[in-house]
């Protein structure tokens, strides 16, 4: 499976990283080659996609196997207008714990071979085409001298942001995707006069074979990751409560809590950035979810210092919503595939500060009685692990609740906390069992364990 090289850090970030999936407890445990081991693997499966897409249902318009049969459908119809003159036998499967997904295959990686026509697109345009996007001419950074519409390409990600905009060629550090039909001329890509839009180059032959899912029934099907989808299944909303997401954008955990509460209550969704505000408004609409409402604010400031205050928006007054989802900003070391990050030591561990201002406003905005829902997108243990261990000894009102569904793995040994606070933790760990194919398990148990890196924590507020 391994064909691509371990994702691409800066030294003293691995070193990092080295240190935390080798700490004392986790060594006590598994001993040194066993940690050294898991911590290869995890550079191994970083830089490859996994092995399914999954994408969330909405259930709240359609019944699951009503979209299951629409989705197959569609991508059908896909296939047959494509250029690739190969078939791909399309398998679209339930989840059999969650109600709302379906999990598509990926086949790959594919024997394609290179051809010397070649085209290099920026790494996060490359790790998009791993898990079954076009090429996007934004995306595209070199391309042959005489590339017109129509030719056949090589597509290759340039793994450390080093090939000039507009080259004709490039020698660096990059790795090859795929084959596909360009769908525009060099001239148009790199016109002068504004940026070119749409897809620069359609894949026919990507190395590893997934559905496109660009306009493909965008009110039915939301492409998620599995470890997202379950976060909101965790935080458990039900019909006529206030729920808070602190971070909301872009918003897919938003309109799964409002659907998942059947469009009864309200979901309060925050976020800094106003063009990210507009896109959940967006999405709220076309979904036919009324219960959304976002407003562009900074959710460290989101406790009022007058409880009396009582606005429609934020600021709120304390103890103002049943339910919090603090999906918190992070240094994103989960996200698959990731080939290179450029971050330095100082970027990756500059988050936890900002994490613990965001919970603070979370435990004064839950009511007594209530549910918050903590979780990220990296593997490291200053984000998750040690996070819960601080706010366990930082609110005392705070105690960890089991999670339904669980099918991660438990918390990382690291952070002192107990094998019993350890079981109630949600860990996707894919580095565990990455090395293993499972080639004859059941698709829904690959799919539990092959996930991106991400982490939740579920307390309740006494």
């Amino acid at each position: 499976m391994s064909i691509f090289p371990r994702i691409s850090l800066k030294p003293e970030v691995t070193e990092h990283l080295k240190g935390v999936f080798l700490n004392k407890e986790v060594l006590d445990a598994v001993g040194h080659q066993e940690a050294e081991r898991r911590f290869h693997k995890l550079l191994t499966c970083l830089s490859h996609p996994p092995s399914y897409t999954c994408v969330r249902a909405s259930t709240h318009l359609a019944s699951l196997e009503e979209i299951r049969l629409k989705l197959g459908e569609e991508l059908k119809k896909q296939q047959m207008c494509g250029s690739s003159a190969e078939e791909v036998s399309l398998q679209i499967l339930p989840h059999p714990r969650i109600p709302d997904v379906l999990l598509l295959p990926v086949d790959g990686p594919r024997p394609v071979k290179q051809l010397s026509s070649e085209v290099v697109v920026g790494a996060q345009c490359g790790n998009a085409v791993l898990r079954g996007a076009h090429v996007f001419a934004p995306g595209i950074v070199a391309s042959p001298k005489y590339m017109k519409a129509g030719d056949v390409v090589s597509v290759f990600s340039d793994l450390e942001g080093k090939c000039t905009r507009g080259a004709t060629s490039f020698q660096g550090k990059r790795v090859f995707v795929g084959n596909g039909v360009a769908e525009m001329g060099r001239s148009s890509i790199f016109c002068t006069d504004e940026p070119a839009k749409g897809i620069g180059v359609r894949m026919i032959e990507p190395l590893y074979q997934s559905p496109s899912f660009d306009g493909v029934l965008p009110n039915l099907v939301f492409l998620q990751n599995l470890p997202s989808v379950v976060a909101g299944h965790v935080l458990g909303p039900r019909p006529g409560e206030r729920i808070l997401d602190m971070c909301a954008a872009p918003g897919g955990k938003t309109c799964h809590i409002a659907a998942v509460m059947g469009d009864q209550g309200e979901v309060v969704a925050l976020d800094r950035i106003r063009n990210k505000i507009d896109r959940i408004r967006q999405n709220a609409q076309m979904l036919h979810l009324r219960s959304i409402r976002a407003y562009c604010f900074n959710s460290t400031q989101a406790v009022s210092s007058d409880p009396a205050h009582v606005t429609e928006g934020p600021p709120f007054p304390p103890e103002s919503f049943d339910r919090v989802l603090l999906d918190a900003p992070c240094s994103g070391l989960g996200q698959r595939p990731n080939m290179a990050s450029t971050w330095s030591l100082k970027e990756i561990c500059s988050y936890q500060p900002l994490q613990r201002k965001l919970f603070h406003a979370a435990v004064r905005l839950l009511k007594k009685g209530g549910v918050l829902v903590y979780s990220t997108c990296t593997v490291t243990l200053a984000e998750n692990e040690e996070q819960v261990a601080w706010a366990l000894d930082t609110f005392p009102c705070l105690t960890l609740q089991p999670q339904e569904p669980h099918i991660g793995a438990e918390g990382m040994l690291g952070a002192g906390l107990s094998p019993e606070q350890l079981r109630l933790l949600q860990r996707f760990s894919p580095e565990l069992i990455w090395d293993q194919t499972e080639t004859t398990a059941p698709l829904p148990c690959r799919a539990d364990r092959d996930t991106i890196g991400f982490f939740i924590a579920k307390f309740l507020k006494n």
